[in-house]
C-alpha cells in the first residue's frame, strides 16, 4: 500500500472483475475506495472460488483496501442515496448499464465536475464477458496446437480493462484540474480487446498476409522459444530474445558446430536475426530438443542463469503459492489474519515498488455493509436517528 492518492474519494458500484479491479487498484495507492452493493452482497458476492462456509475468496482479495456500503438498490430511496453518494463524492467507477438511474447525465445534475468511469461489453452497451471477447478477437484460434479452438483461464481483458480504466480515471481527473469540466470516460472491453490486438501489430499482420498465423503450440512467434523437456522428466520454456543470449544458449549446450552446419546448408545466419532463428526452426528443436534431454532439469538452471537465459520450468499455482521469491519473501504479500472468510494467507499490496517510499501492508476487505455507516454520516451528513430508521426499514444495510 502507498498513499499517493490520499485524499481521493470513489464510489464503486460494480461486479465482477475489471470495475472492481480499477477500484483496487486506485485504493492500493491510497485512495478511499467506497464499494456500494445491494444488501446482502452484489451478483459476485459469492463468485468462486469459496471456502467451505461459501465466502468468496475471489470477491475477498478483488476488494482489499475498500469501504462497503450496503443498500436496497431495488428500492427508489436506495437507488436515490447511492446518486447523492456519487455527487457528494465526484468520483464514480462503475460496469452499471450507461443509461438508467447511473446514467452519467443523471448523476451529473447538480454536480458538472463529476468524472464517472464506466466499464462496458461493447462500446454500443450489448454484454460481453472477457471469455467471449477474447474469441470474438481470434486469439483461441491462435493458443495451442489446434484444430479446436483453446480458451484461455486468465481473464486478461478484465484485467487490461480495470487497470487502463484506473488510469484513465485519474487522467479525467487531472483534465478536470486543469479545466474544472467532468466528463464520462467509457472503457469497453471490446475496444480494450481489439485495440490491443491492433497495438501488438496482429490487424496489420493478417491484412498484410491476408492470412492467419499458424497455430503454434507452445512456440513463440517470431523467436526462438519452445518448451523443452529434460532428462528427469521437467518440462521447462526457454525463450531468446537478444542475440547475446542465442550465442550463450548455442555455447552452453555445446551446440556450436550443430547450429553452423544448418547454417552453411541453408545459407542463413542465425547470429543476428530472430525471424532466421523462428523460420529455422524445424531443423533447429531437433538439436535442442536432443541437448536439453541429455540433462537434469537442476543442471541445466544452473548453466541457463550463468548464462544469462530465460527460462521457467512449469509449475502448478499451488507450486507457485509455495515459492520463497514469488511469495514467502516477496514484500508485495503481507501475512492476513483478519479476512471475513475467516482464513489466514498471504495477501497481495500494489503491485509497484516505490524504493523511496516506505511500502505499507496489505489492507482486510470489508464485510457487506461494514462502512454504510461511517459513509453516510460522513459524506451526506445522515443524523444518527436517520441512519437508524433507514436501516430498520431495510433502506440501509450492516455487516452482521
Amino acid at each position: 500500500m502507498y498513499n499517493l492518492l490520499d485524499g481521493l474519494k470513489i464510489i464503486e458500484a460494480s461486479s465482477f472483475v475489471a470495475s472492481p479491479t480499477a477500484g483496487l487498484y486506485c485504493a492500493q495507492f491510497g485512495a478511499e475506495v467506497i464499494r456500494v452493493d445491494h444488501i446482502g452482497g452484489g451478483p459476485d458476492y459469492h463468485r468462486w472460488p469459496v471456502t467451505e462456509a461459501n465466502d468468496s475468496l475471489y470477491w475477498e482479495n478483488l476488494n482489499r483496501a475498500k469501504k462497503s456500503v450496503a443498500l436496497d438498490l431495488s428500492s427508489p430511496q436506495g437507488r436515490e442515496i447511492l446518486q447523492e453518494l456519487v455527487r457528494a463524492t465526484g468520483q464514480f467507477i462503475t460496469n452499471f448499464p450507461a443509461e438508467g438511474f447511473l446514467s452519467h447525465a443523471k448523476l451529473a445534475e447538480g454536480r458538472p465536475d463529476l468524472i464517472t468511469l464506466r466499464v462496458m461489453g461493447w462500446a454500443d452497451g450489448a454484454p460481453a464477458l472477457d471469455y467471449t471477447v477474447n474469441n470474438a478477437v481470434g486469439y483461441p484460434m491462435m493458443t495451442g496446437p489446434g484444430p479446436e479452438p483453446v480458451n484461455h483461464v486468465l481473464p486478461a481483458w478484465d484485467l487490461i480493462s480495470g487497470a487502463y480504466a484506473a488510469f484513465a480515471m485519474l487522467a479525467a481527473i487531472r483534465r478536470r484540474d486543469q479545466t474544472g469540466d467532468g466528463s464520462e470516460v467509457r472503457i469497453p472491453l471490446s475496444d480494450v480487446a481489439i485495440g490491443t490486438v491492433a497495438n501488438l501489430g496482429g490487424i496489420a499482420e493478417v491484412l498484410h498476409a491476408n492470412a492467419n498465423r499458424p497455430r503454434l503450440g507452445n512456440a513463440v512467434y517470431g523467436l526462438f522459444g519452445r518448451d523443452f523437456v529434460t532428462k528427469d522428466n521437467v518440462r521447462t520454456m526457454i525463450v531468446v530474445v537478444t542475440h547475446r543470449q542465442w550465442a550463450n544458449l548455442i555455447h552452453a549446450l555445446g551446440l556450436n558446430a550443430q547450429v553452423a552446419a544448418i547454417e552453411a546448408v541453408r545459407g542463413v545466419s542465425f547470429a543476428k536475426d530472430d525471424g532466421v532463428r523462428f523460420e529455422h526452426r524445424d531443423a533447429l528443436y531437433p538439436l535442442f530438443e536432443k541437448a536439453i534431454g541429455a540433462l537434469d532439469h537442476a543442471q541445466m538452471a544452473v548453466m541457463l542463469d550463468e548464462a544469462g537465459i530465460v527460462h521457467s520450468a512449469y509449475r502448478t499455482m499451488l507450486d507457485a503459492a509455495h515459492d520463497p521469491r514469488l511469495v514467502g519473501n516477496n514484500p508485495m504479500f503481507s501475512a492476513f489474519e483478519a479476512n471475513p472468510s475467516g482464513f489466514s494467507y498471504p495477501a497481495a499490496g500494489a503491485f509497484g515498488t516505490i524504493p523511496q517510499m516506505q511500502r505499507g501492508d496489505a489492507k482486510g476487505a470489508p464485510r457487506n455493509g461494514q462502512h454504510s455507516e461511517e459513509i453516510l454520516s460522513s459524506s451526506l451528513g445522515l443524523s444518527s436517528g436517520e441512519i437508524a430508521r433507514l436501516i430498520d426499514t431495510g433502506i440501509i444495510g450492516i455487516a452482521k
